[in-house]
């Protein structure tokens, strides 16, 4: 039997790097809930489903890797950094074509060994300021 770390692992490599999002059924409950949704992001798993082709349009060569996991009960708790390049619409911004770097902690709880709910927590401003929307401060 896996770990539920194992299986949010399985979920990076296989949905986010791999690009598979029909395989998202299988780490995710049909009704799972999204406690902190990116803007316009529907409900459930097809509301997940949406926001990750989104991604992965506006950052065709998406990469996800986890540094870090703690788990306690059911839930998992993952510091992960993602990178890619802007090359699709993003959020209303139009492609920047300019590579990011974007860090982050989502906390997974599971049931029955899917994922029920989840709360991402990114950087959002830094993703923002990557892409030339937010200038940055001066050093």
């Amino acid at each position: 039997m896996q770990s539920n770390s194992d299986v949010v692992r399985r979920f990076v490599e296989e949905v986010l790097n791999q690009g598979n999002l029909d395989a998202a059924g299988q780490f995710f409950w049909e009704d799972m809930v999204e406690q902190v949704p990116l803007p316009g992001q529907g409900p459930g798993l097809e509301g997940l489903k949406d926001v990750l082709r989104g991604l992965r349009t506006a950052f065709p060569d998406m990469h996800w890797t986890i540094h870090e996991q703690i788990t306690e009960g059911e839930k998992v708790l993952s510091r992960f950094e993602w990178t890619g390049t802007h090359r699709g619409t993003f959020l209303g911004v139009p492609a920047t074509h300019r590579p990011v770097v974007v860090w982050g902690m989502v906390i997974d709880r599971f049931e029955g060994g899917k994922i029920k709910d989840t709360r991402i927590i990114m950087d959002a401003l830094g993703l923002m300021m990557q892409l030339g929307m937010i200038l940055s401060p001066k050093a």
